[in-house]
């Protein structure tokens, strides 16, 4: 039986980790290793400057699961390096509480533990569900367990992941699948100040939830017209088209 190793980056109480193991256990074991806290928006945090705990929990089904301070990157690494005794197939991240789509996957926490499975050579998956609230993670489940049967069949590319977000609609309401390249996200972020009791300026970054322009073959687009979105990416952020345009500049170190 291949191993599926799960995790996510709201934390080991979220209902989107109980729906992702129950569905994916038809096509293996399945290990929980998850934070002990919402790391939303974290990217790709890998703590090096403190010690972290690890222990055993448990979903709200009861079923068991490791707990770690960790970030979700942290998840994956620890379960890599030792914490499981066995080498996961697949890493499937999620499921997320609201989409990432865009350039969201480079806050998200999600999409990095996807990463930090890729680093280490096991091809692995980030799943997301559209929506800010009211979240219904069983539709998402079923169609995250048909992309991981083909990936444990099939394999990924080494450097590779793929990026899942479904509509907030039931499962026979959604259209179908399409595979989309990343769209072009447009954030809303306010500057809120206040007052702490000693009269000083503290700050939270506030605002309406992000939007996105819908250009066909996005994800965002797809979303929008009822499709879910899968995106592939890989962790090469090369633009090597530019680097023949930079190459011109001939650049020189001053003497």
């Amino acid at each position: 039986m291949p191993l599926i190793l799960i995790t996510n980056d709201d934390g080991i109480d979220s209902p989107g980790l109980v729906a992702l193991k129950q569905t994916l256990s038809r096509l293996g074991d399945v290990a929980v290793f998850a934070p002990a806290h919402s790391w939303s928006a974290a990217g790709h945090t890998k703590t090096m400057h403190k010690p972290m705990r690890v222990r055993r929990g448990a979903l709200a089904d009861g079923s068991e699961a490791w707990v770690t301070t960790g970030s979700p990157s942290d998840c994956v690494a620890l379960a890599l390096l030792g914490i499981l005794d066995r080498r996961p197939d697949l890493v499937v991240s999620g499921i997320n509480k609201g989409p990432n789509m865009g350039e969201d996957v480079t806050y998200s926490g999600t999409v990095a533990a996807a990463m930090e499975g890729v680093v280490s050579g096991i091809p692995a998956i980030a799943a997301s569900v559209d929506g800010w609230e009211g979240w219904d993670f069983e539709p998402a489940a079923r169609v995250v367990e048909q992309v991981a049967r083909e990936v444990l069949a099939r394999g990924l590319p080494a450097g590779a992941l793929l990026n899942v977000n479904v509509p907030a609609l039931p499962y026979e309401a959604l259209k179908g699948v399409l595979v989309t390249r990343l769209g072009r996200r447009v954030y809303k972020d306010v500057l809120i100040e206040r007052k702490d009791p000693r009269g000083e300026s503290y700050y939270w970054i506030g605002g309406d939830p992000p939007d996105g322009e819908p250009l066909e073959g996005t994800d965002f687009w797809a979303i929008k017209h009822g499709y879910v979105s899968i995106t592939p990416l890989k962790l090469d952020l090369t633009d090597y088209a530019l680097m023949e345009s930079v190459r011109e500049w001939n650049l020189q170190l001053a003497r």
